[in-house]
């Protein structure tokens, strides 16, 4: 499947059709885009040059990036920009609400850069921006899409007690790749055990995967196994890209019948919904994943 310094060298594959995307054109991106700048905002969307990002906006949807823009960490598939952050988050809650408010978003994404350098991770600050969110909009669901906070069960359980509807943390890849993206093999361990303690205090949890960094389908299987093992319930699969010079070239285009195969696989595997394809990415159509599974427990009850 190829070594690090073979992903980082060898020369790019052609992209394949199927992951074209339009250029936005509908007056909705466009008043998204200024909303954002009226307040002073940052995104996932943007900041980690998300292929959705005209589908989404033209839709008035957003996953608000909290925290600033810059990462304390440096994984080495991200866009994100990583160092040392300095900006003043200030009344971001605040902001964040305001601006769910003015979009009207029935369902709203938050996550965040990682924030190694704050005492919690940042976990008090999810909590702020989820009650700021309910006092405006007391029926929007919300989703958080959090790090993880070095493992510290406190830090999780600040932001449980404010209660989001949905508990995202990111796996990314299989285990033998973590080194590959410039993570600590055993932070694929810890990701599993945020999953685990969410689901133990009753949350309802979901993952992302990205494929094409040279994964086999071992690796995948696996992955699948201790997500489940884990109690994650909601999962993302999607086509990794490289998104600047600096990251990982794609060593495997697949192609949405690939995609389709593996969303059957996590279904049978006890994932209770899946969104799986090429564009796929951790916060895309949130909204269906989460009404679909209420409906689901509905049926069941």
């Amino acid at each position: 499947m190829g070594t690090v310094a073979t992903l980082l060298k060898d020369p790019p594959q052609r992209k394949p059709a199927w992951l074209k995307t339009k250029l936005p054109t509908h007056e909705n991106f466009f008043y998204v885009s200024s909303l954002l700048r009226k307040h002073n905002l940052n995104t996932i969307c943007q900041s980690a040059r998300c292929p959705n990002v005209s589908e989404c906006w033209s839709h008035r949807t957003a996953t608000f990036l909290i925290l600033g823009d810059v990462c304390t960490r440096d994984c080495s598939f991200c866009a994100v920009k990583h160092g040392t952050p300095s900006q003043d988050i200030g009344e971001e809650a605040a902001r964040v609400a305001e601006s769910v408010d003015a979009m009207d978003l029935r369902y709203v994404v938050i996550t965040s850069v990682t924030r190694d350098d704050l005492p919690d991770g940042g976990a008090s600050h999810f909590a702020a921006v989820i009650e700021a969110i309910r006092i405006i909009r007391p029926k929007t669901k919300i989703e958080v899409l959090i790090p993880d906070f070095k493992g510290d069960g406190a830090a999780l359980a600040a932001v449980l007690k404010a209660g989001p509807e949905v508990l995202n943390h990111n796996l990314e890849v299989p285990e033998p790749l973590y080194p590959r993206i410039n993570r600590p093999r055993e932070n694929y361990r810890r990701s599993l055990q945020v999953l685990e303690r969410a689901k133990r205090a009753g949350a309802v949890t979901k993952s992302g995967l990205m494929l094409g960094l040279g994964e086999s389908r071992d690796d995948m299987v696996q992955t699948l196994r201790d997500l489940r093992g884990a109690g994650c319930q909601l999962l993302t699969i999607g086509q990794y890209l490289k998104a600047t010079k600096k990251n990982p070239h794609v060593v495997k285009y697949y192609t949405p019948d690939e995609f389709e195969q593996l969303k059957s696989m996590a279904l049978e595997m006890g994932f209770s919904e899946v969104e799986a394809g090429p564009l796929v990415r951790s916060s895309y159509r949130a909204h269906r994943l989460y009404e679909d599974l209420q409906h689901a427990d509905q049926k069941t009850n």
